[in-house]
């Protein structure tokens, strides 16, 4: 009777961790961007910033109308999402472009593949351009202890201390805007990313590792591990104090071809890719099993 008993208590407690395993396995965030309009995207959980403030140039408009969709230059069968942003130097007539999933996200491994540019589409060159895949929070107010955002963030003109073509991996504890005080942890790689660049981002054992196409290239402390859930974001803007004094309109643009994120779970860049490739021989084009965060959070997108 007691060895009975025994037997269906293990049998009950490989259950259960069974059924955990498989939840921590399942709980993906996918995107392959194969829309057609924003609207669609936004079915799927996108939404567009609109809201003006930091960073970039102070009034500048922060536009839905700089994301579209478009095919994949080296593989028409294959569609990637665009975000454009412009600027003549005047606030009035800049356009920064961002663009945010549901704030939900914390501990596990983000990933994406994006299209870098060192030079713009047209007009002159030499604008401070941030072009970017990070998650953050809201910043409840200055200096929060609970703040969370880690960041890629590619400057092909440079900028913040850094020469042309720089990559920053920043992961921040807190910060404030007036007058600015910032409390993070920050790497650099500086070499040209211009084309396709797959990102990595693995949040885990208090330990914040940044790779670039398989290659670590930061690696941040649990002083700046993230507290609270963050929204999966993109965005792509200009340095307000490195604007090129001209008054020619140009613009840049910055692609994504695919966005994966794994809760709690690390992976290394050739098995998230490999996951990917499998989505797409399955024709998932889109997969959210991501839990919303208890309690459920409004979905954010600004700074």
């Amino acid at each position: 009777m007691i060895i009975n008993k025994l037997l269906k208590l293990s049998i009950t407690t490989l259950s259960i961790v069974t059924v955990h395993s498989a939840t921590a396995q399942n709980a993906v965030m996918f995107d392959d961007f194969s829309y057609k309009t924003f609207a669609h995207a936004q079915e799927n959980g996108w939404q567009a910033r609109t809201e003006t403030g930091h960073p970039g140039l102070k009034g500048a408009k922060w536009w839905q109308e700089g994301v579209s969709f478009h095919p994949d230059a080296l593989d028409h069968n294959n569609t990637v999402m665009r975000l454009t942003s412009k600027t003549d130097g005047s606030a009035q007539n800049t356009r920064h472009t961002q663009v945010c999933h549901k704030r939900k996200y914390r501990d596990g491994t983000y990933a994406a593949r994006v299209y870098f540019n060192d030079q713009p589409q047209y007009g002159p060159d030499g604008d401070g351009i941030v072009e970017t895949f990070y998650a953050i929070s809201p910043l409840a107010a200055p200096m929060d202890p609970d703040y969370s955002e880690m960041d890629f963030e590619y400057l092909a003109n440079g900028g913040w201390g850094k020469g042309n073509k720089t990559l920053f991996a920043t992961s921040w504890e807190t910060f404030k805007l007036n007058p600015f005080t910032q409390v993070h942890e920050h790497s650099t790689v500086q070499k040209s990313l211009q084309g396709w660049n797959t990102l990595l981002l693995q949040v885990a054992d208090n330990q914040l590792h940044y790779y670039i196409n398989g290659e670590l290239f930061a690696e941040h402390s649990s002083k700046v591990y993230p507290e609270v859930a963050m929204s999966i974001n993109f965005n792509l803007w200009f340095i307000a104090e490195q604007i090129l004094q001209s008054t020619e309109m140009r613009q840049y643009y910055q692609d994504i071809d695919w966005v994966y994120f794994i809760k709690d779970t690390k992976l290394d860049t050739q098995t998230v890719m490999s996951k990917v490739a499998k989505l797409r021989e399955k024709n998932i084009q889109q997969l959210d099993t991501v839990p919303d965060w208890q309690p459920k959070l409004d979905d954010y997108c600004s700074l």
